[in-house]
């Protein structure tokens, strides 16, 4: 088994086993997660596009080439009713996206468009990044406005 594999299986271990992971109903755990993989890629380009780091364009390409192939994960299994913060802990997620299930996906996919837009320009300088940056963080913010609880 290479060293790779090896790491992989321990972190897999010691996720699945922990007691955080043990309270938390899966398919919560997996869509935070894949929030997190948002923050981490589009949380780069914030900090270019605001000057508080350098623009690379380099850096900033495939921030966006990963948040692109993020946004295109299947979503189905990561919204299961009954996982909204009025039914379990953990989750920040409010019970009108069930209620509203069309208008979520509506903005989801807004989101989608937003950073395809993103991509296509993100390694081509920095006030191209900027421009194409407003939307996607819009249409982020539109969703949270709608169907993200506040921090307890």
């Amino acid at each position: 088994m290479t060293a790779k594999r090896l790491f992989s299986a321990f972190l897999l271990g010691a996720t699945l086993s922990s007691p955080a992971f043990a309270d938390q109903d899966p398919a919560v755990e997996q869509r935070q997660g894949q929030f997190k993989l948002y923050v981490h890629n589009f949380g780069l380009m914030g900090a270019m596009a605001q000057g508080r780091i350098d623009y690379d364009a380099e850096a900033a390409q495939t921030a966006a080439t990963n948040l692109y192939h993020v946004t295109r994960h299947d979503q189905s299994r990561l919204w299961p009713e009954g996982t909204d913060s009025f039914s379990i802990d953990g989750t920040r997620a409010n019970p009108a996206i069930w209620e509203n299930l069309d208008d979520f996906v509506e903005k989801f996919t807004a989101m989608q468009t937003a950073v395809e837009a993103l991509q296509a320009v993100a390694g081509g300088g920095l006030p191209e990044m900027q421009a194409a940056f407003g939307p996607v963080g819009q249409s982020c913010q539109a969703c949270h406005e709608a169907y993200r609880d506040e921090a307890s």
